[in-house]
């Protein structure tokens, strides 16, 4: 007779390493298919110990010390009475054999309910994580999505003239044309990000468990999926960041320039950080279009291009014996590129314009007026 035909509890199936293999990996080599179905009582309660172990696989309820406990209490309990109900038709050798073996049955739930307490308390993210797919669930807007699978920083401007500068392994949703009220747009990586001036259409970034509001400003978001914190540095204007909707309601938090915010995602905590220059690992990630000045005072405009193209990493193809004489006295540090291209063409004049694909401009020009 098999051994399994003995069977009566979950736990008797729980700790058969064959049952565990087929529920597991659906490795059917001793016919547990077939068994099952002989008899609808046993079907039962395979289907019972199936919930369970795939239950305790999967790890979605968070289990703690108590529980725990209290679960190895009330194993312990069903083993004693069946070990006592068996000592009154048993021999002593087999009485010998029959607690040995429910002793492992113990140890083996007990290890299982040891490893989801870790698992979910250790491993685990907490249930408050916000994932990029969850945000992007939440809007009903028709959504373009930009991926930077390339080993350099991505340009991506908007349809109100913002631009972003998406880093690789990152990706932003964005409605085509913003509508109604609110801009609104989503992260999952790392962009710095220069909006439009709109009082009127306050601009949303939300990445992870947070969100940034801003009215027209400069500042950079790095919210990687697979990171501990989410960070945000402003380098203009000014930007308030609370949590996401999902997980709490808290109260906003502003920051100004050279200021920036580190959300620590497991323990739903911000820290924020009034002097960028006192945390190293915030320096380290600073990058050009955060250090280089777009202040000018009667420079050439071959010397303003090529700022930009330090700062954006992008590529800028101009006449340039039409405008090796030409220099320009203006602010472009509060500007998105888009409109950064349009100050330095109006005052070149003379029909001079900008055409962008991707990381490349085109500057067409007369020379200057």
């Amino acid at each position: 007779m098999q051994k399994r035909n003995q069977y009566i509890e979950i736990e008797d199936f729980l700790a058969d390493e064959s049952f565990q293999l087929w529920i597991l990996t659906k490795t059917d080599e001793q016919g547990w298919e077939e068994w099952t179905v002989e008899n609808q009582q046993r079907a039962k309660l395979v289907e019972d110990a199936r919930l369970l172990l795939l239950a305790m696989r999967a790890g979605n309820k968070e289990i703690s010390p108590i529980e725990i406990q209290s679960a190895l209490q009330a194993t312990w309990k069903r083993i004693e009475e069946r070990e006592i109900s068996k000592k009154q038709n048993s021999k002593f050798s087999i009485i010998f054999l029959q607690k040995h073996w429910l002793s492992s049955v113990a140890a083996t739930l007990f290890f299982c309910f040891l490893s989801i307490w870790f698992y979910n308390n250790q491993i685990s993210p907490s249930n408050t994580v916000v994932t990029y797919n969850e945000l992007i669930e939440e809007n009903n807007e028709g959504l373009v999505e930009q991926t930077n699978n390339s080993d350099k920083p991505q340009i991506i401007t908007l349809s109100d003239g913002s631009s972003v500068l998406l880093q690789p392994k990152s990706k932003l949703s964005y409605p085509k044309i913003f509508t109604g009220n609110e801009r609104k747009v989503y992260l999952s990586g790392e962009g710095f990000f220069e909006i439009s001036k709109n009082p009127k259409k306050p601009f949303f970034v939300y990445a992870n468990e947070i969100v940034t509001r801003v009215v027209g400003t400069s500042f950079r978001i790095k919210a990687y999926s697979d990171q501990q914190n989410v960070e945000v540095l402003v380098r203009t204007g000014k930007v308030r960041v609370k949590s996401n909707e999902l997980i709490s309601n808290s109260d906003e938090i502003v920051l100004l320039p050279n200021q920036a915010l580190r959300f620590v995602r497991k323990e739903l905590v911000f820290n924020k950080i009034t002097d960028i220059t006192e945390d190293k690992s915030l320096i380290q990630n600073v990058g050009n279009i955060e250090q280089l000045s777009f202040e000018f005072t009667d420079i050439p405009v071959t010397q303003i291009f090529k700022t930009i193209e330090q700062a954006y990493l992008v590529n800028i193809d101009f006449p340039k014996d039409k405008l090796k004489d030409c220099h320009l006295t203006t602010s472009l540090s509060d500007q998105p590129l888009s409109e950064k291209l349009k100050i330095i063409c109006k005052s070149i004049g003379n029909n001079t314009n900008y055409e962008m694909n991707g990381n490349q401009i085109i500057i067409t020009s007369e020379g200057c007026n």
